[in-house]
């Protein structure tokens, strides 16, 4: 059981995936600080508040004094834009700084790549390898050949 732990734990896979997780984490805390401390007071300005979350609220209820409305029951719709950029700007950094050039990088080792059905001319040392073997085969193949009478 400790050996196909091991074994798993070893894996390739399983270590370019605890690294992805770890690389996106601080990639994430990157833009978020991007989205909390510029893009959001931006957007928060244009409306004339000091955060987003204040942008678009709704007081269901005023179950608190003017003193402490801490009681309100309040929908926050600029929270939830909030998170939706900050989502949004997350996934087009990643796609664009990330995926975006391993998919070119990928194309570029394709294009070296055969296609399935194309045959596959040998490389150099193939093709000499071959001949010493032609010739290695053509030299034992005449000490094996009984001699000929010479005509008179």
């Amino acid at each position: 059981m400790i050996q196909g732990f091991k074994a798993f734990i070893t894996r390739g896979n399983v270590v370019d995936l605890a690294v992805g997780v770890v690389i996106g984490a601080a990639f994430t805390a990157i833009v978020n600080a991007l989205v909390n401390s510029i893009i959001n007071p931006l957007i928060a300005a244009i409306f004339g508040q000091s955060d987003l979350a204040q942008v678009a609220t709704w007081t269901l209820n005023d179950g608190g004094t003017p003193d402490d409305p801490s009681d309100d029951a309040i929908l926050s719709f600029g929270a939830v834009l909030d998170a939706a950029l900050n989502f949004l700007l997350v996934a087009a950094a990643i796609y664009f700084l990330v995926v975006l050039p391993l998919n070119k990088l990928a194309e570029r080792r394709k294009k070296d790549e055969p296609a399935p059905g194309e045959s596959v001319s040998p490389t150099e040392v193939e093709l000499l390898v071959e001949i010493r073997d032609a010739i290695l085969a053509g030299k034992t193949a005449d000490a094996a050949a009984p001699e000929e009478p010479k005509a008179p």
